[in-house]
């Protein structure tokens, strides 16, 4: 009898397979971005709708809290679209934290990796995790405010909550975090998947990058743009802050005075 083959067998019996788990949680971690990407860039358009005018801006409002489909305003219905993005954003972040330095030695490492190595995309990688710890502080603000305080948006609510309670520097800087670690996601989401691969991999990747910097780039002049609409009616509408915007053709119409008694 065969020793070494009598006692090997049972250790490969024995050994483990390789867990699949580190797969799935990539894969969710990708799906989750997806999401946060794609309702980033609706969310940005929706806004923008300020750009249209105050009537505009208060029509995709009210379409929100189902004012169109009920009859009256169900702002619990946007608490409700807030806290199912708020619990993507906090997934996102604890899958993507896997994937971060763990202490000082790790960071200075990855520093260094970076700067020697000067590649585009790894280059891209570090700001999008650069900006992706900046907006789980930001983007949890702006969220807690919508979730508890859905029936203040709209273009009175949000200009006041913008310029008069001073929320303008912290929506500048997370225009930008935004937007680039949304679109950096993306792209690199693209690559990872090969969703548009081509002939010519570096091609494909030229084509790709081009249209992340062009969609990065309309979406942080929309959002600056819609961004100073704000400020400008906040600033305008200072001393009624606080007073909700109705539009003139939903307003109760003034009833014709009585004719008087004594005239025929």
């Amino acid at each position: 009898m065969d020793v070494s083959t009598s006692t090997a067998a049972p250790a490969r019996a024995a050994r483990p397979g390789k867990s699949l788990w580190p797969a799935r949680l990539d894969a969710l971690q990708s799906l989750s971005g997806l999401l946060l990407g794609l309702f980033m860039w609706g969310h940005m358009l929706f806004v923008s709708s300020i750009l249209l005018g105050k009537d505009a801006m208060w029509t995709v409002t009210k379409f929100f809290e189902g004012y169109f489909f009920f009859g009256r305003s169900l702002p619990w219905l946007v608490s409700l679209v807030v806290a199912v993005v708020f619990a993507l954003v906090v997934l996102h972040a604890l899958l993507a934290m896997r994937k971060f330095p763990a202490n000082y030695l790790q960071l200075r490492a990855i520093r260094e990796h970076v700067g020697s190595l000067k590649h585009s995309d790894t280059t891209l990688w570090w700001w999008q995790a650069l900006t992706g710890f900046a907006m789980f502080f930001l983007v949890s603000i702006h969220l807690y405010v919508m979730l508890t305080q859905p029936a203040s948006i709209g273009p009175y609510g949000s200009s006041d909550r913008v310029w008069s309670d001073h929320f303008w520097p912290l929506y500048l800087v997370l225009l930008f975090a935004v937007e680039l670690h949304g679109g950096v996601g993306l792209y690199r989401l693209a690559m990872k998947w090969d969703w548009f691969a081509g002939a010519n991999p570096d091609a494909t990747r030229a084509r790709l990058k081009t249209l992340k910097w062009a969609m990065t780039a309309f979406f942080l002049v929309l959002g600056l743009a819609s961004l100073a609409a704000y400020i400008k009616i906040g600033i305008e509408h200072a001393p009624r802050a606080g007073e909700p915007y109705t539009p003139a053709w939903v307003q109760p119409q003034p009833q014709p005075a009585a004719a008087s008694p004594g005239l025929k």
